[in-house]
């Protein structure tokens, strides 16, 4: 199934999950701290980086679609 949605609408889509992760990141990370669980900031890590790059795409997204 094709997905006929602009790149604006993609780009809005891939900031919104990717601020989430990063904040659902942040979340784990400051959690693991105070519990002193490494595995769970490790992860609240890699979700944050996770976040910021889905973030970014969606930015580029929007920007490729302003300028087309």
């Amino acid at each position: 199934m094709a997905d006929d949605r602009n790149l604006t609408e993609k780009g809005v889509d891939h900031s919104v999950e990717g601020k989430a992760d990063n904040l659902k990141g942040h979340v784990k990370d400051a959690v693991g701290g105070l519990t002193g669980d490494s595995s769970l900031q490790a992860e609240g890590k890699a979700d944050q980086l996770k976040g910021k790059v889905k973030d970014t795409f969606g930015k580029a997204e929007r920007s490729i679609d302003r300028n087309t």
